[in-house]
């Protein structure tokens, strides 16, 4: 009886140890399969080298914010060659494919082919807690700790350069307070609702 017990132990504790193992392997290779290939760190930089060149101001272009994106990619601020660099500028789950046959053919990026949102025409003067580029849309975990099971987040980067991740639920809100920054900074409120419709 005690052998049979004994047994039995055995048994759930290998099922268990088995178990907590491959959902720790399965977590790791799934944050790894994304983890850092969108990382906002990196392009949070080539913001302040842009800014640095060019008396404070960020990127800018009359086409719209996917080709003032494509002003960090075509100056190589984001390190690297630029289409390796390429998914720094764009959202998870983007592999980069608009940003890359703009480079190749010469195109304009369209604003609603990006992944991520960039809010242009800002300089490093205006206030450090407006959000400057942002995830369009969420993921579980965000790129930094992607997870099937973690809450839905956007990241997004600050003109101080810093990155937070914003929950869905807290989205609305969040976008409501942009909003009023950037009407505070001179914009327009139209201007400033086209980056944020959630604030509506």
């Amino acid at each position: 009886m005690d052998l049979f017990r004994s047994s039995k132990v055995r048994l759930v504790l290998i099922i268990s140890g088995s178990l907590l193992l491959g959902w720790i392997g399965f977590s790791w290779r799934y944050a790894m399969k994304y983890c850092h290939r969108h990382c906002i760190h990196q392009t949070a930089a080539a913001f302040r080298l842009y800014a640095s060149d060019h008396k404070g101001n960020l990127p800018f272009s009359t086409n719209g914010f996917g080709d003032a994106l494509m002003l960090l990619v075509n100056s190589e601020y984001v390190t690297g060659v630029a289409l390796t660099t390429i998914p720094f500028v764009c959202g998870p789950d983007d592999d980069g494919h608009v940003f890359a046959a703009a480079l190749t053919n010469h195109s304009i990026v369209p604003e609603a082919a990006c992944s991520r949102v960039y809010v242009q025409g800002l300089n490093e003067t205006n206030n450090p807690e407006i959000c400057v580029l942002f995830d369009r849309n969420s993921c579980n975990g965000g790129d930094h700790a992607r997870s099937p099971w973690a809450h839905r987040l956007r990241e997004v980067c600050l003109l101080d350069s810093s990155v937070r991740d914003i929950r869905d639920e807290a989205w609305p809100e969040f976008s409501r307070k942009q909003v009023e920054l950037l009407v505070a900074a001179g914009f327009s409120r139209t201007n400033a609702l086209h980056y944020y419709p959630a604030a509506n």
